[in-house]
């Protein structure tokens, strides 16, 4: 059963099933599992797509509470732009005239809020700084929601 071998020579372990002759036996190990387990292994369970696919479900839900919202600050933007078109670097803008003129856009655009008394309108050199800086929220759950923060700033008239 022991052998002893002779002094400086390493022991050599032979895979089982294998002869002292050297030559090995060409029988593959067997797996851990039966073969019909094995088989039935395949693709992913339905819990494991639930799991999945469940933050991509909030992320997609999240962004169509979202985007009411930043459409409207989109228009917001556009609008507070085309003022700047409107009355270019030409005189007779006024206070009144920009909130005019920028009611008449929000009305075109459909934008309810901020309302056009909300905007800031300062005097900036020759010219007037328009800003809208507000906050909008977009609920998501029962009581959880979503606040997002806007500013959007133009100079209109003589520039400053």
């Amino acid at each position: 059963m022991f052998r002893v071998l002779p002094s400086g020579q390493k022991p050599r372990f032979l895979p089982a099933g294998s002869s002292e002759s050297g030559h090995r036996s060409l029988k593959r190990p067997q797996a851990c599992f039966s073969q019909s387990t094995y088989t039935r292994q395949r693709g992913v369970t339905a819990i494991g797509w639930l799991i999945l696919l469940t933050p991509f479900a909030l992320l997609f839900y999240v962004g169509v509470r979202v985007t009411p919202v930043l459409m409207n600050y989109m228009a917001v933007a556009r609008s507070l732009t085309e003022l700047t078109t409107e009355f270019g670097s030409g005189g007779g803008a006024s206070p009144d005239a920009i909130r005019s003129s920028l009611q008449k856009h929000f009305d075109v655009e459909s934008v309810d809020y901020p309302a056009v008394k909300d905007i800031n309108i300062t005097r900036a050199g020759q010219g007037w700084t328009v800003e809208a800086a507000y906050y909008d929220q977009a609920p998501l759950f029962s009581h959880v929601s979503l606040e997002l923060q806007f500013d959007k700033t133009v100079t209109v008239g003589g520039g400053g």
